[in-house]
């Protein structure tokens, strides 16, 4: 099978592999559509913290955003498995410790993630193996490019739901990118007058075509009271500026991460009585996500601005933009031989 490795940062190769065999408790799934995701540009770039941590290490393939099909299982796993659409959980928890067996697999210590930690295979290429326990069968409504679109969804649903936000109140997501337009899209739904900030008037513009009239820039943000303020940039200064512009008695949700440490000043915290929250990973949120999109509650769709082959992986992390690639802010592959 073609597969796309990295490396080293910003050295690549599109390889061909032995396809994988699914062991016990596993299944093989064809790969239809990969997400490239700011995870991906970091070990692109060499800027990971997972590198440096001994997590991580070159050569590696990238790719945790996917959907496919089931065509093998493994000793142990139902054959009816064969032929499903499927996506599959980034997070793999080793199953035996105490967060594990309290069903926080996302937050064990000794987890693998899929493409991205303990040397576990991404999914750029055309066949992926992995745990039949970390499958979510997609009905028929759910096509390729939502179903890629589950893991950012689950991780966007998740911080939307920590906001706590109720119809009517005032939310401010800060960052219009992949997972700042997917809070936005959940806050909508759940009856948010939703605020956005952002740096381009590009990335702007993209979001007043979804529907969000309400678009500023750090410097132009009025003064509201915002009952929730979401972070999903890594800019190290705005944690602290989301614990200022949020209402005393409201929430702030730290989504995003900075490439250092970054403050916020917690007599603020204290003194307006704010919760912040944390939110690591998609895990709790997969299911919810999929029945969303379903439903049609949201629909991400046009955040897909391109789908691409493997071979056009490389200058996509390099930063290159597709030809004729529409306003949205993801890039979609499809790992398929001739595929595109």
């Amino acid at each position: 099978m073609r597969a796309f490795v990295l490396t080293a940062p910003g050295a690549y190769e599109v390889q061909e592999l032995p396809a994988p065999v699914a062991g016990a408790g596993e299944v093989v799934v064809e790969v239809e559509r990969v997400g490239v995701c700011g995870t991906d540009l970091e070990f692109f770039h060499g800027t990971m913290a997972y590198l440096h941590q001994g997590h991580a290490a070159y050569p590696m393939r990238l790719g945790h955003e996917w959907a496919g099909r089931v065509s093998a299982v493994g000793d142990g796993v139902d054959p009816g498995w064969v032929g499903r659409r499927v996506m599959g959980d980034t997070m793999l928890g080793c199953g035996g410790c105490r967060r594990c067996l309290r069903g926080d697999q996302h937050v064990c210590e000794r987890r693998r993630e899929v493409g991205i930690r303990g040397g576990l295979a991404g999914a750029l290429a055309e066949r992926l193996a992995v745990p039949v326990s970390s499958l979510h069968a997609l009905p028929d409504s759910v096509d390729a490019a939502l179903g890629a679109l589950v893991e950012p969804g689950g991780n966007a649903l998740r911080a939307a739901r920590a906001a706590a936000t109720r119809p009517g109140d005032r939310a401010l997501v800060l960052g219009p990118g992949t997972i700042g337009l997917l809070v936005a899209l959940f806050l909508r739904a759940a009856g948010a007058e939703v605020h956005l900030m952002g740096r381009t008037a590009g990335s702007l513009a993209f979001a007043r075509e979804l529907g969000f009239a309400h678009t500023w820039t750090e410097d132009s943000v009025p003064g509201l009271p915002f009952d929730a303020v979401v972070d999903a940039t890594n800019a190290g200064h705005l944690p602290g500026s989301a614990l200022e512009s949020v209402e005393p008695g409201g929430r702030v949700v730290y989504i995003g991460l900075a490439a250092g440490p970054s403050r916020i000043d917690t007599r603020a915290l204290v003194l307006k009585d704010v919760t912040a929250v944390g939110v690591l990973s998609a895990s709790p949120g997969l299911a919810a996500t999929i029945q969303a999109y379903a439903d049609g509650v949201v629909d991400p769709r046009p955040l897909v601005a391109a789908t691409v082959t493997l071979d056009e992986v490389g200058p996509v992390l390099a930063g290159a933009r597709p030809a004729g690639a529409g306003a949205g802010p993801k890039i979609h592959v499809a790992p398929g031989r001739g595929a595109g």
